[in-house]
């Protein structure tokens, strides 16, 4: 399903769900749907949400979630569900593989955050972001399967997409909202490219690469190489939940000076090392690190 919206569907069975069950659903709204059945989803049941607002559905089964059950969900809000069973009730999510969402309480995954999402009216049925929402920028191109949103608005707006079935159309700030309001920095624009630590790496800089931007010691840097008979091996520093790709150069004078030798490096805690063992003749070799995703 793809820009649909389901309202006040519901289930009785176990295994169900309410809204959606079995299949995949890309920039929909699911609001007011139930279920009574185990096992089950108010919203969705079973399904891939990308870019979904499951809003204010509820269950009451044992072993159930208001929002979305034993499914994967990327981009999306899953808030404000309930579920008022009194043997493990789930009001949001349960089962669930999840990325890049707002919801509560925090999954695992990547990318995902508690803080809410800040509709327009969602008292009277409006489930737009407003301009200061936690979700704007904070998506994951990658999920993203459609060139517009609920609205038929385009999709991404401002080089990053927002989460949830609607993207606000008049970003301020290229950054990720939520990761700005974590680290107290206005959502204006202003700070985007501003080095708040004085380590060398602006805003942006340091959202792309996961870094603080409070702390000069959290900084996408290069380390002190070693070299081996069977290589050079090159460090930096790096962070949890990073794909790293690099790049190495014979001679700074080229155009260009660097080409790339290896991508998809999965981070380590702390430092990542990589070992070039291309690199057992006589130097020079230069090398740059970049943050694929």
């Amino acid at each position: 399903m793809n820009n649909c919206t389901l309202i006040g569907n519901s289930s009785g069975g176990s295994n169900s769900g309410g809204g959606a069950s079995g299949g995949t659903l890309n920039n929909c709204l699911l609001i007011g749907n139930s279920t009574s059945g185990s096992s089950s989803g108010g919203g969705a049941y079973n399904s891939t949400l990308n870019n979904c607002t499951v809003i204010s559905n509820s269950a009451i089964g044992f072993g159930s979630a208001g929002g979305a059950t034993a499914g994967t969900l990327n981009n999306c809000i899953t808030y404000y569900n309930t579920n008022t069973s009194l043997f493990y009730p789930s009001n949001n999510y349960n089962r669930n593989g999840m990325n890049y969402c707002c919801t509560d309480p925090l999954p695992g995954g990547r990318g995902n955050f508690t803080n809410a999402p800040l509709f327009v009216d969602p008292a009277g049925g409006n489930f737009h972001l407003q301009n200061n929402s936690p979700c704007i920028n904070a998506g994951n191109n990658s999920y993203v399967t459609t060139t517009t949103d609920l609205d038929n608005h385009p999709r991404i707006k401002r080089g990053t997409v927002d989460i949830g079935a609607y993207e606000y159309q008049n970003p301020a700030s290229l950054i990720s909202y939520a990761w700005l309001q974590q680290y107290g920095l206005p959502v204006d624009g202003s700070a985007d490219f501003t080095d708040s630590d004085n380590d060398g790496m602006n805003n942006w800089q340091e959202w792309i690469c996961g870094t603080d931007p409070t702390d000069p010691a959290s900084a996408l840097r290069m380390l002190s190489p070693s070299n081996s008979p069977s290589g050079m091996v090159v460090n930096w520093q790096s962070v949890t939940n990073k794909t790293y790709c690099l790049q190495r150069g014979t001679d700074l004078r080229l155009h260009p000076a660097f080409s790339s030798i290896q991508s998809n490096i999965a981070s380590q805690t702390g430092t990542t090392s990589f070992k070039d063992t291309n690199a057992t003749k006589p130097g020079p070799y230069y090398y740059r690190v970049g943050v694929q995703q």
